[in-house]
């Protein structure tokens, strides 16, 4: 469970500074508290993104994995994040990523900052 908290915060603060990085990243909301709740569920979804929908697409472009040497994995990040925005969006939470580019933007930074604060938090196990 510990575990589980950790990675959402970390999605949290990656997505934090996506959003800080890039203005067309946005997350609106009449409020702090209204956008740190939204923040969080959207770290949530972006999660369940990366857990059920991504290593399904990693099998589907795995000859893609070997072609580019792995760096079709920016890509299916982008798409990810590109994903969590629609569904962001279906759920009303007010999250969204304007445009493909702005997604793999978004995407390098939020893998390094939370590769970098899954290193700093203890993960509990």
């Amino acid at each position: 469970m510990m575990n589980f908290i950790v990675k959402t915060i970390a999605n949290a603060v990656a997505l934090a500074v996506a959003i800080w990085l890039f203005q067309d990243i946005t997350l609106t909301g009449e409020s702090t508290g209204k956008k740190t709740v939204t923040l969080i569920l959207v770290a949530l979804l972006f999660g369940l993104v990366n857990v059920i929908v991504k290593p399904l697409v990693k099998l589907l472009t795995l000859p893609l994995f070997i072609l580019t040497l792995g760096l079709i994995t920016l890509v299916i990040n982008a798409l990810m994040l590109l994903l969590t925005s629609y569904l962001a969006d279906t759920l009303d939470l007010d999250f969204h990523v304007d445009g493909f580019w702005t997604a793999v933007g978004g995407a390098l930074v939020i893998s390094i900052v939370s590769w970098a604060m899954n290193v700093a938090l203890p993960d509990g196990d």
